[in-house]
């Protein structure tokens, strides 16, 4: 009996510094990833883009506030924010606050399910069982004066809507549809082939739902920028995510990919939680550099540099 008893002191003592150390610690661990992809024409000048997302924002987030601000020191030529910036009916001074060093910068935007309506406690197993969910919105979010600051600076909100800008010299063709896991999206608004005389052809989402990124393919974009799946938020060692909340697969819940033969997809894991699920584990709150670098002449030597990324920069 006593080994029993030992052995179940045991587990419950794991699971408790474990539930710490995803709450307590990981959650807080900001993380930078970087990846270079070759998606632009060949004798193209290099393209650094900073794509932020899920920022979940509260306003006494302090600790996150400073770091995302200090990655205006590493002087993206573009910042893409993929949504859900917004956990709290008073954060947008916060939001604003991060961002601040970086809306000098060009900056794109789409929104997602949570910068239109707040967190609520949910059934973590609603997750893991996709026929259980409900779809239960909170009070609605002030995503209207979160619009109108990042417009007034200069920023363009690129939802349900084409239209070209000058990047460091680089033409890019940009569209987004609005957040594809509350079924607001219409493609329908943005179909058709981008620019062909722009350089590089972006799509924006927040959840990566395969239909959406299917459109953005057959239509010809060279990359699409995605956030919403946290990387799964709860990530098992040699498994990965448990599960995306949303169509795509597991593979693709955080990083770069590819989708398709032309396409490549940028999905990030966000660098915030629902103040309801405040916790993270193998999978630390991150933001994305992307090095965009022109494709190789040789097609079939294009390949993806491997993602790495660093802990507390900035």
């Amino acid at each position: 009996m006593n080994s029993w008893v030992r052995a179940a002191t045991g587990v419950v003592a794991a699971g408790a510094a474990t539930v710490a150390y995803a709450a307590g610690i990981e959650r807080r661990h900001w993380t930078l990833r970087q990846a270079t992809l070759p998606v632009l024409p060949p004798g193209t000048r290099d393209i650094k883009v900073l794509h932020l997302s899920d920022l979940h924002m509260t306003p006494n987030q302090r600790s996150k506030q400073r770091w995302v601000a200090a990655l205006a020191e590493l002087e993206p030529d573009l910042v893409v924010d993929t949504g859900d910036n917004l956990a709290h009916p008073r954060a947008v001074p916060a939001v604003l606050a991060a961002l601040e060093p970086l809306l000098s910068r060009p900056g794109l935007f789409v929104w997602g399910s949570n910068d239109y309506f707040g967190p609520t406690f949910k059934n973590p197993a609603r997750y893991l069982v996709p026929s259980w969910q409900k779809r239960v919105h909170g009070e609605a979010l002030p995503w209207r004066d979160l619009r109108a600051a990042l417009i007034e600076r200069g920023w363009q909100d690129a939802t349900h809507t084409r239209f070209t800008v000058d990047v460091a010299g680089v033409k890019i063709a940009v569209a987004g549809v609005d957040d594809p896991h509350i079924k607001h999206d219409r493609y329908d608004m943005i179909a058709g082939p981008p620019d062909a005389d722009a350089t590089l052809k972006l799509g924006l989402t927040h959840s990566p739902e395969p239909r959406v990124l299917d459109a953005f393919a057959a239509d010809g974009y060279d990359l699409v920028l995605a956030g919403h799946t946290h990387g799964g938020q709860l990530r098992l060692p040699l498994y990965g995510a448990i599960v995306t909340n949303c169509g795509i697969d597991r593979s693709r819940a955080r990083g770069a990919s590819r989708w398709g033969s032309h396409m490549r997809l940028n999905v990030s894991a966000g660098l915030g939680t629902s103040p309801f699920a405040p916790a993270r584990f193998c999978c630390p709150p991150e933001a994305s550099l992307l090095t965009l670098v022109a494709r190789p002449a040789d097609p079939h030597a294009a390949a993806d540099t491997p993602a790495k990324t660093s802990a507390d920069v900035g």
